[in-house]
C-alpha cells in the first residue's frame, strides 16, 4: 500500500511558495517604474537705458566707444537707480557727465516654473549725449515695456509711451509702430522707432523707444556722436513644460493568496498531464530577474515534494 500522508503537505508547500514569490514581484516592479515630473527654467530680462554709441573727438582723430546701460537685470532681479553718469577722456575735461536722470527708473525680471516676465518703467526722464550738456537728446513723461511668457499661453509683448516727447528740443508726434525723423540744423538728426515688439511660440521682446542718433553739435567737431540708444526694454522666454509622471500601478496585496484546495490522492497508474497554458516566454525584459527568482523557488519546492513522495513508507 502507498501512503499520501507526506505527499499532500509537500505539494501544498510548493504551491504556497510559488504564490508568495509571484505576488511579491509586481510589488517591486511597481515602485521601480515610477517617473518624476521635470521642468526647465524660463528667462526674463529688463533694461531702462542701453547705449551703443561711437564718440569721435578732435576732428575724428580719436574714437571713444560709449556702451553703457542702466538697470539692466536678468531674472530673478530688480533695480531702481534713477541716474546714470559716464566718463570719456576728451569730453568735458574728462569729468563725469550725465547720460540719464529720471524721477522713476525701474527694471524687474521674474521667473518661476509657470511664468517668466520682464517689466520696465521710466517716469520723467531726460537723456543727454556727450558734447550736448545743455540740450537733451530726448525727454519723456512716461514709457513702459512688458514681456510675459506663461506656460500654455502665447507670449505677450507690450510697450507704451505716455504723454509728451521732446527730441533735441523739439516736441514730436510719434507714429504708432513706425519711424519718426527729427532734424535740427546745426546739431544733427535722430530717427525714432516707437514700440518695437516681437513674439515667437516661446519668446517675447518689447522696446518702447529706439533712437538712431547722428549728432555733430554746431559742426565744430567737438563731439560727433553716432549710434543707437534703447530706452526701456523687456524680454522673456517661456519655461519648459513639466513632463507628466505616469500613474503608479495599483499595489497588489502583500498577503499571499489563499492556499489551494486540498487535492485528492492520485489513483495508481494515472499520470498527471502537463497543460499548455503556462508555457515560459522567450526573450528578456525588466521582469526577467523576478521570474527567474520565482522559478528557482518553485524548482526547490518541487524537488522537496518529489523527495518526500518517493521516500519508502516506514513499516
Amino acid at each position: 500500500m502507498n501512503s499520501n500522508a507526506i505527499r499532500l503537505p509537500a505539494r501544498r508547500l510548493a504551491q504556497a511558495a510559488a504564490a508568495t514569490v509571484l505576488a511579491a514581484a509586481p510589488t517591486v516592479l511597481a515602485g521601480a517604474g515610477t517617473a518624476h515630473a521635470t521642468g526647465g527654467e524660463g528667462r526674463a530680462s529688463a533694461v531702462v537705458l542701453r547705449t551703443g554709441l561711437d564718440v569721435s573727438l578732435l576732428d575724428k582723430t580719436v574714437h571713444a566707444p560709449l556702451a553703457v546701460s542702466l538697470n539692466e537685470v536678468q531674472a530673478p532681479a530688480s533695480a531702481d537707480r534713477t541716474a546714470l553718469t559716464a566718463r570719456l577722456d576728451g569730453v568735458g575735461g574728462g569729468k563725469p557727465f550725465s547720460l540719464l536722470r529720471a524721477d522713476v527708473a525701474q527694471a524687474k525680471a521674474t521667473v518661476d516654473k509657470q511664468r517668466a516676465e520682464g517689466f520696465t518703467n521710466l517716469v520723467r526722464a531726460k537723456v543727454h549725449l556727450p558734447g550736448l550738456p545743455l540740450l537733451s537728446l530726448i525727454e519723456v513723461r512716461q514709457v513702459t515695456a512688458k514681456a510675459v511668457c506663461a506656460v500654455g499661453q502665447r507670449p505677450v509683448a507690450e510697450s507704451e509711451v505716455l504723454g509728451q516727447v521732446t527730441v533735441l528740443g523739439q516736441q514730436v508726434t510719434l507714429s504708432a509702430g513706425g519711424t519718426t525723423e527729427v532734424k535740427v540744423p546745426g546739431i544733427g538728426e535722430v530717427r525714432l522707432d516707437l514700440s518695437k515688439k516681437s513674439t515667437t511660440t516661446r519668446t517675447a521682446a518689447a522696446t518702447a523707444l529706439e533712437l538712431d542718433v547722428s549728432v555733430n553739435p554746431l559742426k565744430l567737431n567737438v563731439a560727433d556722436v553716432k549710434g543707437t540708444v534703447t530706452l526701456v526694454g523687456a524680454t522673456c522666454e517661456t519655461p519648459a513644460k513639466a513632463a507628466v509622471a505616469p500613474s503608479t500601478p495599483a499595489q497588489p496585496s502583500a498577503e499571499p493568496s489563499a492556499p489551494p484546495a486540498e487535492e485528492k490522492p492520485e489513483e495508481p497508474g494515472v499520470k498527471p498531464q502537463s497543460g499548455g497554458e503556462n508555457l515560459a516566454e522567450t526573450g528578456g525584459s525588466s521582469m526577467t530577474p523576478y521570474l527567474a527568482g520565482g522559478a528557482v523557488a518553485l524548482l526547490a519546492a518541487g524537488a522537496a515534494a518529489f523527495h518526500f513522495t518517493r521516500k519508502p513508507r516506514n513499516t
